[in-house]
């Protein structure tokens, strides 16, 4: 199968079903959705990014294997944030406690949460500006108070 390029209307909005929809059915295609219902295609890595996004991935899980204090999560993992974005951070981290207070089947699909703990990291091939626009700053600041009180809360060692 030969690559076919995509062109996306401007005002094109997708609605949460139709993303889970679009999304499974391009499960090599990273994929994001805005809280206003645009769609998102995330480019590929370089390998110095992919290098650092998987150094930050095993410590993270490390330490929660460590800690277990809670549920880590890879890039592949998109989050259904209180606001309605689809966001997937380079790694993540949720609390048992909010993990566990999933069904099920929440936790099978996208988990309707804000996670914990986000990492995101710029990368070369990014488009401009995705980084200022990626986020709200409502989910900035959801991740950041979230981050704050895992903070206050756990202690975190680094060799």
């Amino acid at each position: 199968m030969s690559n076919l390029p995509l062109n996306i209307p401007a005002n094109l909005k997708i609605s949460e079903e139709q993303f889970v929809l679009l999304a499974a059915a391009n499960r090599d295609v990273q994929l994001e959705l805005t809280a206003t219902g645009e769609l998102i295609i995330m480019p590929p890595t370089g390998g110095n990014t992919g290098k650092r996004n998987i150094d930050i991935e095993g410590q993270l899980w490390f330490w929660n294997r460590q800690s277990k204090l809670g549920v880590a999560f890879n890039s592949s993992t998109a989050f259904r944030l209180p606001n309605g974005a689809e966001r997937s951070p380079d790694a993540a981290w949720v609390t048992q406690a909010r993990w566990d207070a999933l069904k099920p089947e929440e936790q099978d699909s996208f988990p309707p949460m804000s996670p914990d703990f986000a990492i995101e990291l710029p990368y070369i091939t990014q488009v401009a500006g995705y980084l200022s626009s990626s986020a709200s700053q409502s989910e900035i600041n959801a991740i950041a108070n979230a981050n704050l009180a895992v903070a206050q809360s756990a202690t975190v060692t680094q060799s």
